[in-house]
């Protein structure tokens, strides 16, 4: 019996430019394409600005660019703080990569896939970008010395043109900018033999940006601990040298220490009520109330080194704090009580709802400008008058320096300067802010109110839940969503305020109205001391993030999203 031996045909390995591999590739492509003017428009008028900020707070900058300085500029704002801060961010880096680490290997076993083939396309990626950030900053001298060259000459497009192309084509920045596209194409293409040949999986490109990022943390830490560790070593040899004595590190290792146990106590004292008896219970707390005594101890070295900080800045950032202490609580109740008024089925309320919104679409310069003419110093302003029918004295308004709760308690009695509160001056430029923001926050809050279903109103009533039940129990919970956006911002913008608290400042007030962003405008327009200004921007940025990451948490335990 003759066996006849049939040819097959060996099946054709899938092209990635066909079926359904090619679609989502397009799919994907088509999405980023439709991305990118957001991520151009991000990265040129949001992360820039940011990064030239922090280039120019390195240097000595006034007008024109200066020599290299460091840290030196945030250590004259905020003296060894700075230090402590610089190697608190190295620990955050270490923590978030570690963090990013353990949630891809958590992945890996969960879908039993081998992603760490990824690890050598995204090193790779990685210092391709750091290479790039390299670029950029040979570049920025080039441009900026632009200005140097055109002096004495006729300014003229062709010549601007001209001065740019030879920044551009300088031999320095020509090479880190081509090392940083070699790197990048090498890594990319790594990155493609890697999810062609070596690893198939649906999750290559969240495992390849995963391990791009945990690197770029890692270089980051590095990188700003060896600039805070030469810094600190530089700083000593020339005390050294002067017969001086620092206590860099001693304020760092205490400073840091007292945080450290703060994070402890708050750790023990979260866990306490997961206790099974009441005796751990107690006993957990107590030891977070040892805890945070001892923490307090050793932050108590904080008041030392900030009075060795810039007391201009200092004091700034102590009026931000009375100034956003003081409008967000009575900016959110005011309106919230409105809100609620103005959802009852009442006559003209559309009408009232237009009036509480007129403040916050008013040019912000001209009501403060009307402002300014209310609350004048003058005896026969129309506050002065006004006050003056129920038979008070006349109030300086806004050229009153003094504390509103030392002025309450008398000359007879002398208040610490951080009891004696806002001065009257600052309470007057609270109490814009409120009568601005208070119509914005009301639309808002009856957006809130018209989401929560009205059954709920009607089951609570039914139980016999009276009006104060009700608000407490369902209006609240509900309402939270939207009293955390409100708060989030109003705290945001009371600490980037400046027009209108520019416009309402009077020199009589003696710089208690100045808050932190004024400080930082004075700074750039009247001393001119650009690399200083910038320091400080980026320091009231870190405060702002810092914040944000607050109220973040605290929103993750009571924020309710149904």
């Amino acid at each position: 019996m003759a066996i006849v031996h049939q040819r097959t045909t060996p099946t054709p390995r899938p092209s990635m430019f066909t079926g359904r591999r090619w679609r989502r590739l397009k799919e994907a492509l088509t999405a980023y394409f439709f991305l990118l003017p957001a991520f151009l428009i991000i990265g040129v008028f949001g992360l820039f600005p940011i990064g030239f900020a922090a280039y120019v707070s390195l240097h000595r900058w006034r007008i024109v660019p200066g020599r290299y300085r460091g840290l030196a500029n945030y250590v004259k704002a905020i003296d060894n703080l700075a230090y402590v801060v610089a190697f608190w961010l190295v620990v955050i880096f270490l923590v978030l990569a570690i963090r990013a680490l353990l949630q891809a290997r958590r992945t890996a076993r969960e879908h039993e896939d081998r992603p760490w083939l990824w690890m050598v396309p995204a090193v790779v990626t990685a210092g391709g970008l750091v290479q790039f950030v390299r670029f950029c900053v040979y570049l920025l001298p080039e441009v900026l010395d632009i200005g140097q060259k055109v002096k004495g000459l006729e300014r003229t497009r062709e010549l601007f043109l001209r001065l740019l192309g030879e920044a551009w084509g300088a031999p320095t920045v020509q090479w880190a900018l081509r090392l940083s596209l070699l790197i990048l194409a090498l890594g990319l293409g790594l990155a493609f033999v890697v999810h062609r040949f070596l690893t198939h999986s649906p999750r290559n490109a969240t495992y390849y940006t995963s391990f791009v990022l945990i690197f770029l943390l890692v270089g980051g830490g590095l990188i700003l601990g060896w600039l805070t560790w030469t810094e600190i070593q530089a700083a000593y040899a020339e005390a050294l040298a002067e017969g001086e004595q620092l206590e860099i590190w001693s304020q760092v290792v205490t400073i840091s220490a007292g945080f450290v146990l703060l994070l402890i106590a708050w750790w023990v004292w979260h866990s306490a009520s997961h206790r099974p008896t009441m005796a751990a219970t107690l006993l957990r707390l107590g030891a977070a109330a040892v805890l945070m005594v001892g923490a307090w101890v050793l932050i108590g070295e904080l008041p030392r080194v900030i009075s060795a900080g810039d007391e201009n800045w200092w004091k700034s950032l102590q009026v931000t704090v009375y100034y956003s202490a003081g409008t967000v609580p009575f900016q959110l109740g005011i309106s919230l009580i409105l809100a609620i008024l103005l959802f009852q089925n009442i006559r003209a309320k559309g009408f009232f709802r237009v009036v509480y919104f007129l403040p916050y679409i008013t040019p912000p310069v001209a009501a403060a400008a009307i402002f300014r003419v209310l609350f004048s110093g003058r005896p026969n302003a129309p506050i002065n008058n006004l006050i003056g029918l129920l038979g008070a004295e006349p109030l300086l308004w806004l050229d009153e320096p003094d504390g509103i709760f030392q002025m309450i308690a008398g000359s007879g009695v002398t208040l610490p300067g951080w009891a004696a509160g806002p001065s009257l001056a600052l309470a007057v430029i609270i109490i814009y802010n409120v009568w601005t923001y208070v119509g914005y926050d009301t639309v808002i809050f009856l957006a809130g109110l018209g989401s929560i279903p009205g059954e709920l109103y009607e089951a609570a009533q039914i139980d016999g839940a009276g009006g104060g039940a009700q608000f407490r129990h369902i209006t609240l919970p509900l309402l939270s969503p939207t009293i955390y956006f409100l708060t989030l911002m109003a705290v945001i913008g009371t600490f980037k305020a400046f027009n209108h608290v520019w416009v309402l400042r009077s020199g009589a007030a003696l710089g208690t109205t100045d808050t932190a962003s004024v400080a930082i405008f004075q700074e750039f327009f009247r001393n001119t001391r650009y690399g200083y200004a910038s320091s400080l921007a980026i320091v009231l940025l870190g405060l702002v993030l810092v914040l944000t990451v607050i109220n973040n948490r605290i929103a993750q335990e009571r924020v309710f999203y149904g």
